[in-house]
């Protein structure tokens, strides 16, 4: 962890390395590519040309599970309903390291801290 905190002011400057892409397996990471498009995934593997990550994609299914058009009218005569609801599907993808321009850890938000339980007498 001390190469991300000595690269933490130049993390977007610097392209990202195999070792970097090492210390961030098994993360959820934000990524930019060289044509400027951007994708967000799970970083499985790295080796010295390629990064293997678990990409996400927005799937609408019915109520059945299996996966509907597009052309489709949404839920029952277009008034939303119980028609189709949105699932998530992970593909694993491989993308070149050389054109990877940054890859960052993807913000959470740490959540509102609880008072501890308080017992009634």
């Amino acid at each position: 962890m001390t190469y991300m905190r000595n690269m933490s002011g130049n993390q977007q400057q610097m392209k990202p390395t195999k070792q970097y892409c090492k210390q961030l397996m098994n993360y959820h990471v934000m990524g930019t590519m060289e044509d400027g498009s951007s994708f967000d995934g799970i970083v499985m593997d790295a080796n010295d040309n390629e990064v293997t990550m678990l990409m996400g994609e927005d799937v609408m299914v019915d109520e059945n599970g299996n996966e509907e058009n597009e052309s489709r009218q949404w839920g029952y005569g277009g008034y939303g309903g119980y028609g189709r609801r949105r699932a998530r599907r992970f593909r694993r993808r491989v993308l070149p390291l050389a054109g990877l321009t940054s890859l960052l850890l993807y913000p959470y938000i740490a959540p509102y801290p609880y008072y501890p339980y308080y017992p009634y007498y």
